[in-house]
C-alpha cells in the first residue's frame, strides 16, 4: 500500500485509468473476434463493414494510449490481409 499521500493519488488515478484501458481492450477484442467469425464463415460484405470497426475500436485504443502504435499497425494490417484473403475465393 502507499504511504505517502502523492503516492495515494497516483494509486487512485490508476485505477480510474485502468477502467477506461480495460474497457478500450475490451471493446478492440470483441470486435477483432467478430471479424474472425465473418472471415471464417466466409462474409465479405460483413467482414469488411467490421474491418472498419476494428481500425476505429485500435485507433481510439492508440489515442487513449491503452496500446502502442506500432501494435495497433501490425494488428490492422494483419486482420486487413486476412480480409483480403477471403475476398480472392
Amino acid at each position: 500500500m502507499p504511504i505517502t499521500r502523492s503516492a495515494k493519488k497516483a494509486l487512485r488515478a490508476s485505477d480510474r485509468k485502468r477502467v477506461f484501458n480495460l474497457a478500450r481492450a475490451g471493446k478492440v477484442s470483441k470486435s477483432v473476434k467478430t471479424l474472425k467469425k465473418f472471415v471464417a464463415e466466409g462474409k465479405k460484405k460483413e467482414a469488411l463493414a467490421e474491418l472498419r470497426n476494428v481500425q476505429k475500436a485500435l485507433d481510439k485504443a492508440v489515442k487513449g494510449k491503452t496500446i502502442l502504435k506500432n501494435a495497433a499497425s501490425r494488428k490492422k494490417s494483419r486482420l486487413s490481409a486476412m480480409v483480403k484473403k477471403i475476398e480472392s475465393k
